[in-house]
């Protein structure tokens, strides 16, 4: 049995109409992400990575800390080519803030994602959350 072209229209009107609804909507989510990620970056982020890289200095262990477009690295004073990255992932719905690891093995470079915490609002996050995965992410490089 066949559908009434009319009834047909009227679900893609009404499918097309709640597309647009939620592009908007997934729009506002990811501005105000970007709007707290600002927010964690200049308040928690930096000054966190700046903490521990300051301490793991103090113990011997050489970093340094970046802040290129829109993230904060912590490098390996070894290597630059090693570091963890926090930054924005608006690929996300609704966006995160992911540490992505990037450390040389031999002759290759292996890459690895991961949120800060894991089902948690961008303005929820601390310093202990970022003090946490860091240190989590770190013991590759400090052997």
């Amino acid at each position: 049995m066949l559908v009434e072209i009319s009834e047909l229209r009227r679900r893609i009107r009404a499918a097309i109409e709640l597309a647009k609804k939620n592009t908007a909507a997934r729009r506002t989510r990811t501005d105000e992400a970007a709007r707290d990620y600002a927010k964690f970056l200049a308040e928690v982020g930096v000054p966190s990575v700046q903490q521990l890289a300051s301490a793991l200095t103090g113990e011997g262990h050489l970093f340094h800390v970046a802040t290129p477009a829109e993230s904060v690295r912590l490098i390996s004073g070894s290597s630059p080519d090693d570091y963890i990255e926090l930054l924005l992932d608006s690929t996300q719905d609704p966006p995160e803030v992911i540490a992505r690891v990037h450390r040389g093995r031999g002759r290759r470079m292996i890459t690895s994602e991961r949120p800060v915490r894991e089902r948690t609002a961008i303005k929820d996050l601390t310093e202990e959350d970022v003090h946490t995965l860091l240190l989590e992410e770190l013991s590759p490089f400090l052997g």
